[in-house]
């Protein structure tokens, strides 16, 4: 049975759940792949965000794993694309999943998937992990 209305934690509004998912930021920009059958990780240690309830830093590892079809993920437009969120209210479900939107949109992989291991706050840690398809 599903229930007739859901209860939030004291304080969060849907402002706050649709925090910084279409904050425009940089584009990740791609080039032209020579090979296939290959994946591709990538390991983004000093992640960085804004809590958009408390506005409390955030900080995490995403790692970045594709198989890469026509096209693999220039790094340094990737670089100051994560340094894009370092100021932007976003939750940690909402950044994982982003990133991966952001990632398929780039550079169309045949395969991807983002996971976010976020540094413990009030002794919980988080990880979250998106996939494509």
């Amino acid at each position: 049975m599903k229930p007739t209305h859901r209860k939030t934690a004291t304080g969060y509004t849907a402002q706050h759940a649709k925090s910084g998912l279409r904050t425009k930021l940089p584009s990740i920009e791609t080039w032209p792949n020579q090979y296939h059958g290959y994946e591709i990780t990538i390991d983004i240690p000093e992640y960085t965000a804004i809590c958009p309830k408390t506005g409390l830093p955030d900080f995490g590892t995403i790692r970045l794993t594709y198989v890469p079809d026509q096209s693999c993920l220039e790094l340094k437009s990737l670089k100051e694309y994560i340094h894009a969120y370092r100021n932007l209210g976003i939750f940690y479900e909402n950044a994982v999943n982003r990133i991966l939107a952001d990632l398929v949109k780039a550079c169309q992989p045949l395969s991807a998937t983002v996971t976010g291991e976020f540094t413990a706050r009030g002794g919980l840690s988080s990880t979250i992990q998106a996939t494509y398809p």
